[in-house]
Protein backbone atom coordinates (compact mmCIF):
# COMPACT_ATOMS: atom_id res chain seq x y z
CA UNK A 1 0.00 0.00 0.00
CA UNK A 2 1.17 3.53 -1.25
CA UNK A 3 2.37 5.87 1.93
CA UNK A 4 3.58 9.21 1.67
CA UNK A 5 7.24 9.98 1.57
CA UNK A 6 8.30 12.58 3.46
CA UNK A 7 9.16 14.87 0.41
CA UNK A 8 5.56 13.92 -0.58
CA UNK A 9 4.46 15.46 3.05
CA UNK A 10 6.52 18.61 2.52
CA UNK A 11 4.74 19.56 -0.96
CA UNK A 12 0.85 18.55 0.19
CA UNK A 13 0.27 21.94 1.63
CA UNK A 14 -1.69 22.84 -1.14
CA UNK A 15 -4.13 21.07 -3.24
CA UNK A 16 -3.33 21.72 -7.16
CA UNK A 17 -5.31 22.19 -9.97
CA UNK A 18 -3.60 19.23 -11.56
CA UNK A 19 -3.88 17.24 -8.59
CA UNK A 20 -7.49 18.35 -8.65
CA UNK A 21 -8.16 16.54 -12.22
CA UNK A 22 -6.11 13.81 -11.37
CA UNK A 23 -8.05 13.14 -8.55
CA UNK A 24 -11.21 13.29 -10.41
CA UNK A 25 -10.22 11.12 -13.08
CA UNK A 26 -9.04 8.62 -11.14
CA UNK A 27 -12.74 8.16 -9.14
CA UNK A 28 -14.54 8.17 -12.18
CA UNK A 29 -12.23 5.97 -14.60
CA UNK A 30 -13.71 2.07 -14.76
CA UNK A 31 -10.06 0.29 -13.96
CA UNK A 32 -11.70 -2.60 -13.19
CA UNK A 33 -13.61 -3.10 -16.55
CA UNK A 34 -10.83 -1.65 -18.16
CA UNK A 35 -8.24 -4.29 -16.82
CA UNK A 36 -10.14 -7.15 -17.28
CA UNK A 37 -9.97 -6.74 -20.88
CA UNK A 38 -6.37 -6.15 -20.98
CA UNK A 39 -5.78 -8.97 -18.31
CA UNK A 40 -5.68 -12.09 -21.00
CA UNK A 41 -3.02 -10.28 -23.45
CA UNK A 42 -0.80 -9.19 -20.31
CA UNK A 43 1.84 -11.79 -18.74
CA UNK A 44 2.83 -10.39 -15.25
CA UNK A 45 5.51 -12.47 -14.85
CA UNK A 46 8.92 -12.62 -17.14
CA UNK A 47 11.21 -15.97 -17.10
CA UNK A 48 14.53 -13.47 -15.72
CA UNK A 49 13.87 -10.56 -14.15
CA UNK A 50 11.62 -8.93 -11.78
CA UNK A 51 7.44 -9.05 -11.82
CA UNK A 52 5.94 -6.93 -14.68
CA UNK A 53 4.11 -3.71 -13.29
CA UNK A 54 0.54 -3.75 -12.31
CA UNK A 55 -1.77 -3.10 -14.93
CA UNK A 56 -3.74 -0.40 -13.43
CA UNK A 57 0.18 1.44 -12.91
CA UNK A 58 0.66 1.17 -16.45
CA UNK A 59 -2.75 2.07 -17.72
CA UNK A 60 -2.66 5.24 -15.23
CA UNK A 61 1.07 6.01 -16.85
CA UNK A 62 -0.99 5.40 -20.48
CA UNK A 63 -3.30 8.00 -19.67
CA UNK A 64 -0.90 10.34 -18.48
CA UNK A 65 0.21 10.50 -21.69
CA UNK A 66 -2.46 11.33 -23.45
CA UNK A 67 -3.86 14.41 -20.80
CA UNK A 68 -0.12 15.59 -20.92
CA UNK A 69 1.35 14.87 -24.49
CA UNK A 70 3.80 13.09 -23.16
CA UNK A 71 6.21 10.34 -25.55
CA UNK A 72 7.53 7.53 -23.57
CA UNK A 73 11.08 8.73 -22.36
CA UNK A 74 9.00 11.54 -21.63
CA UNK A 75 6.32 10.29 -19.34
CA UNK A 76 8.93 8.59 -17.27
CA UNK A 77 10.79 11.86 -16.71
CA UNK A 78 7.86 13.57 -15.31
CA UNK A 79 6.93 11.60 -13.14
CA UNK A 80 10.04 10.95 -11.52
CA UNK A 81 9.81 15.22 -11.46
CA UNK A 82 5.97 15.53 -10.85
CA UNK A 83 4.93 14.56 -7.15
CA UNK A 84 1.11 15.04 -8.56
CA UNK A 85 2.21 12.32 -11.45
CA UNK A 86 3.55 10.08 -7.69
CA UNK A 87 0.49 10.49 -6.31
CA UNK A 88 -1.37 9.65 -9.24
CA UNK A 89 0.00 6.58 -9.63
CA UNK A 90 0.75 5.70 -6.12
CA UNK A 91 4.37 5.34 -6.12
CA UNK A 92 7.02 6.15 -3.49
CA UNK A 93 10.40 6.88 -5.33
CA UNK A 94 11.92 5.95 -1.91
CA UNK A 95 10.65 2.42 -2.13
CA UNK A 96 9.65 1.70 -5.97
CA UNK A 97 10.91 2.16 -9.55
CA UNK A 98 9.24 4.06 -11.68
CA UNK A 99 8.37 1.88 -15.13
CA UNK A 100 10.98 2.79 -17.50
CA UNK A 101 10.35 3.93 -20.98
CA UNK A 102 10.90 0.17 -22.72
CA UNK A 103 7.96 -1.07 -20.25
CA UNK A 104 6.01 2.11 -21.61
CA UNK A 105 6.51 1.18 -25.00
CA UNK A 106 5.76 -2.70 -24.67
CA UNK A 107 2.47 -1.97 -22.69
CA UNK A 108 1.49 0.73 -25.17
CA UNK A 109 2.27 -1.31 -28.46
CA UNK A 110 0.49 -5.42 -26.42
CA UNK A 111 -2.46 -2.19 -26.59
CA UNK A 112 -2.37 -1.18 -30.28
CA UNK A 113 -1.99 -4.81 -31.38
CA UNK A 114 -4.86 -6.11 -29.08
CA UNK A 115 -7.02 -2.94 -30.15
CA UNK A 116 -7.99 -2.10 -26.82
CA UNK A 117 -8.65 1.05 -26.94
CA UNK A 118 -11.87 0.28 -28.57
CA UNK A 119 -12.83 -1.45 -25.87
CA UNK A 120 -12.36 1.11 -23.70
CA UNK A 121 -13.85 3.48 -25.41
CA UNK A 122 -17.04 0.94 -25.27
CA UNK A 123 -16.95 0.33 -22.40
CA UNK A 124 -17.07 4.24 -20.84
CA UNK A 125 -20.48 4.22 -23.71
CA UNK A 126 -21.92 1.37 -22.48
CA UNK A 127 -21.31 2.87 -18.55
CA UNK A 128 -22.63 6.37 -19.48
CA UNK A 129 -25.47 4.96 -21.58
CA UNK A 130 -26.68 2.80 -18.65
CA UNK A 131 -26.43 5.98 -16.36
CA UNK A 132 -28.75 8.08 -18.77
CA UNK A 133 -26.01 10.66 -19.45
CA UNK A 134 -25.35 9.23 -23.29
CA UNK A 135 -28.68 9.86 -24.97
CA UNK A 136 -29.58 8.46 -28.83
CA UNK A 137 -31.95 11.38 -30.38
CA UNK A 138 -29.51 13.28 -32.64
CA UNK A 139 -26.36 13.34 -33.67
CA UNK A 140 -23.91 16.28 -34.68
CA UNK A 141 -20.81 14.71 -36.93
CA UNK A 142 -17.53 16.76 -37.60
CA UNK A 143 -14.01 16.29 -38.12
CA UNK A 144 -10.81 17.95 -37.47
CA UNK A 145 -7.30 17.52 -39.38
CA UNK A 146 -4.34 16.46 -37.16
CA UNK A 147 -1.03 17.38 -38.70
CA UNK A 148 1.43 15.07 -39.35
CA UNK A 149 5.52 15.58 -39.34
CA UNK A 150 6.15 15.76 -43.15
CA UNK A 151 9.82 15.59 -42.70
CA UNK A 152 11.75 12.94 -44.96
CA UNK A 153 14.42 12.93 -42.65
CA UNK A 154 13.76 9.19 -41.06
CA UNK A 155 15.34 5.71 -42.28
CA UNK A 156 12.92 5.27 -44.79
CA UNK A 157 13.19 8.64 -45.91
CA UNK A 158 10.29 9.48 -47.05
CA UNK A 159 6.68 10.73 -45.52
CA UNK A 160 4.26 8.68 -43.86
CA UNK A 161 2.63 6.89 -46.77
CA UNK A 162 -0.91 6.44 -44.72
CA UNK A 163 -1.30 10.01 -44.47
CA UNK A 164 -2.44 12.76 -46.63
CA UNK A 165 -2.95 15.95 -47.93
CA UNK A 166 -5.63 17.80 -47.92
CA UNK A 167 -6.82 21.76 -48.65
CA UNK A 168 -8.51 24.21 -46.42
CA UNK A 169 -9.58 27.46 -47.19
CA UNK A 170 -6.26 28.39 -48.99
CA UNK A 171 -3.74 26.17 -46.90
CA UNK A 172 -2.30 23.04 -47.37
CA UNK A 173 -2.66 20.36 -44.26
CA UNK A 174 -0.63 16.76 -44.21
CA UNK A 175 -1.72 14.56 -41.69
CA UNK A 176 -5.16 13.13 -41.08
CA UNK A 177 -8.61 13.60 -40.03
CA UNK A 178 -10.45 12.40 -36.60
CA UNK A 179 -14.59 11.96 -37.21
CA UNK A 180 -17.03 11.81 -34.60
CA UNK A 181 -20.44 11.53 -34.05
CA UNK A 182 -21.57 13.57 -30.66
CA UNK A 183 -24.97 13.29 -28.65
CA UNK A 184 -26.64 16.16 -29.96
CA UNK A 185 -27.92 16.43 -26.36
CA UNK A 186 -25.15 16.04 -23.66
CA UNK A 187 -22.66 16.43 -26.23
CA UNK A 188 -20.74 12.88 -25.47
CA UNK A 189 -18.74 11.28 -28.24
CA UNK A 190 -20.60 7.97 -29.52
CA UNK A 191 -18.58 7.36 -32.20
CA UNK A 192 -14.93 7.86 -33.88
CA UNK A 193 -13.09 7.27 -37.00
CA UNK A 194 -9.68 8.30 -38.13
CA UNK A 195 -8.87 8.15 -42.10
CA UNK A 196 -6.23 10.01 -44.06
CA UNK A 197 -6.24 13.61 -45.00
CA UNK A 198 -8.06 13.58 -48.23
CA UNK A 199 -10.85 11.49 -47.36
CA UNK A 200 -13.77 13.90 -47.75
CA UNK A 201 -15.98 14.10 -44.00
CA UNK A 202 -19.23 12.65 -46.12
CA UNK A 203 -17.63 9.44 -47.06
CA UNK A 204 -17.64 8.57 -43.07
CA UNK A 205 -20.54 10.66 -42.21
CA UNK A 206 -23.02 7.30 -41.63
CA UNK A 207 -20.41 5.48 -39.90
CA UNK A 208 -20.29 8.08 -37.28
CA UNK A 209 -24.59 7.17 -36.84
CA UNK A 210 -25.65 4.80 -34.05
CA UNK A 211 -28.80 4.25 -36.46
CA UNK A 212 -31.59 5.64 -33.81
CA UNK A 213 -31.09 9.08 -34.54
CA UNK A 214 -34.51 11.53 -34.98
CA UNK A 215 -32.02 14.43 -35.48
CA UNK A 216 -29.09 14.64 -37.58
CA UNK A 217 -26.79 17.30 -37.47
CA UNK A 218 -23.07 18.35 -39.33
CA UNK A 219 -21.44 21.55 -41.22
CA UNK A 220 -21.87 22.16 -44.92
CA UNK A 221 -19.37 19.42 -45.26
CA UNK A 222 -21.93 17.07 -45.49
CA UNK A 223 -24.33 18.29 -47.64
CA UNK A 224 -25.65 15.41 -49.57
CA UNK A 225 -28.54 15.47 -51.56
CA UNK A 226 -29.68 11.97 -51.56
CA UNK A 227 -28.94 11.61 -48.04
CA UNK A 228 -31.61 14.59 -47.26
CA UNK A 229 -33.86 13.07 -49.00
CA UNK A 230 -32.86 9.59 -47.43
CA UNK A 231 -33.52 11.23 -43.81
CA UNK A 232 -36.84 13.45 -44.82
CA UNK A 233 -38.31 9.85 -45.76
CA UNK A 234 -37.41 8.07 -42.58
CA UNK A 235 -38.48 10.84 -40.43
CA UNK A 236 -35.43 12.09 -39.21
CA UNK A 237 -34.79 15.98 -39.08
CA UNK A 238 -31.81 17.23 -41.45
CA UNK A 239 -30.35 19.67 -39.82
CA UNK A 240 -27.09 19.86 -41.70
CA UNK A 241 -26.18 23.69 -42.41
CA UNK A 242 -27.31 24.74 -46.05
CA UNK A 243 -24.10 25.52 -48.49
CA UNK A 244 -24.40 28.35 -51.29
CA UNK A 245 -23.44 27.41 -54.70
CA UNK A 246 -21.66 29.76 -57.73
CA UNK A 247 -24.19 32.14 -58.61
CA UNK A 248 -26.97 30.27 -55.98
CA UNK A 249 -26.36 32.58 -52.52
CA UNK A 250 -27.69 31.49 -49.77
CA UNK A 251 -31.57 33.29 -49.43
CA UNK A 252 -31.99 34.64 -45.88
CA UNK A 253 -34.57 31.88 -44.72
CA UNK A 254 -31.08 29.96 -45.29
CA UNK A 255 -28.72 32.18 -43.72
CA UNK A 256 -31.16 32.43 -40.57
CA UNK A 257 -31.73 28.77 -40.56
CA UNK A 258 -27.94 27.93 -40.34
CA UNK A 259 -27.15 30.38 -37.61
CA UNK A 260 -30.16 28.75 -35.54
CA UNK A 261 -28.38 25.37 -36.48
CA UNK A 262 -25.04 26.21 -35.57
CA UNK A 263 -26.30 26.75 -31.88
CA UNK A 264 -26.83 22.85 -31.94
CA UNK A 265 -24.14 21.54 -34.36
CA UNK A 266 -21.42 23.89 -31.51
CA UNK A 267 -21.35 20.97 -29.03
CA UNK A 268 -19.42 18.98 -31.24
CA UNK A 269 -16.50 21.86 -31.03
CA UNK A 270 -16.23 21.04 -26.89
CA UNK A 271 -14.59 17.70 -27.61
CA UNK A 272 -11.87 18.87 -29.81
CA UNK A 273 -11.05 22.11 -27.68
CA UNK A 274 -10.68 19.20 -24.50
CA UNK A 275 -8.75 16.81 -26.74
CA UNK A 276 -6.58 19.56 -28.79
CA UNK A 277 -6.29 22.54 -26.43
CA UNK A 278 -6.26 21.19 -23.45
CA UNK A 279 -4.52 17.89 -23.52
CA UNK A 280 -1.83 18.94 -26.35
CA UNK A 281 -2.99 16.67 -28.96
CA UNK A 282 -2.53 18.99 -32.08
CA UNK A 283 0.04 16.65 -34.09
CA UNK A 284 -0.27 12.41 -34.81
CA UNK A 285 2.58 10.97 -32.42
CA UNK A 286 3.28 8.16 -34.59
CA UNK A 287 3.08 6.72 -38.01
CA UNK A 288 0.25 4.92 -39.54
CA UNK A 289 -3.29 5.28 -38.89
CA UNK A 290 -3.86 2.76 -36.73
CA UNK A 291 -1.58 3.33 -33.97
CA UNK A 292 -3.07 7.21 -34.10
CA UNK A 293 -6.75 5.67 -34.38
CA UNK A 294 -6.13 3.25 -31.01
CA UNK A 295 -4.62 6.93 -29.35
CA UNK A 296 -8.19 8.79 -30.60
CA UNK A 297 -10.27 6.09 -28.87
CA UNK A 298 -8.37 6.66 -25.76
CA UNK A 299 -8.57 10.18 -25.74
CA UNK A 300 -12.36 10.48 -26.66
CA UNK A 301 -13.37 7.78 -24.16
CA UNK A 302 -11.12 10.18 -21.52
CA UNK A 303 -12.77 12.75 -22.57
CA UNK A 304 -16.76 11.47 -22.09
CA UNK A 305 -15.65 10.57 -18.41
CA UNK A 306 -13.97 13.80 -18.08
CA UNK A 307 -17.54 15.89 -19.63
CA UNK A 308 -19.44 14.28 -16.66
CA UNK A 309 -17.40 13.99 -14.15
CA UNK A 310 -19.01 16.30 -11.66
CA UNK A 311 -22.43 13.77 -12.57
CA UNK A 312 -20.31 10.42 -11.76
CA UNK A 313 -19.07 11.78 -8.67
CA UNK A 314 -21.75 13.19 -7.21
CA UNK A 315 -23.87 9.96 -8.13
Amino acid sequence: MYQNSFLSLANNKKTLRCEKFLNEMRKVIPWQQFTEVIEPHYEKKVAIGRNKKSIELMLKVYFLQQWYGLSDPGVEEAIYDRNSFQKFLGIDLLSEAVPDETTVLNFRHMLEEHKLPERFFGIVAELLEKKGLLMKEGTIADATLIAAPSSTKNQDKQRDPEMSSTKKGNQWHFGMKAHIGVDSKKGLVHHVVGTTASVHDKVVFEDLQHGEEKALFGDKGYVCTVDKQAARESGVFWGVLDKGKRGHPLSSSQKKRNKKLSSVRAKVEHPFQVVKCQWGYCKARYRGLQKNIMQLNTLFALYNLFKVRQVLLTG
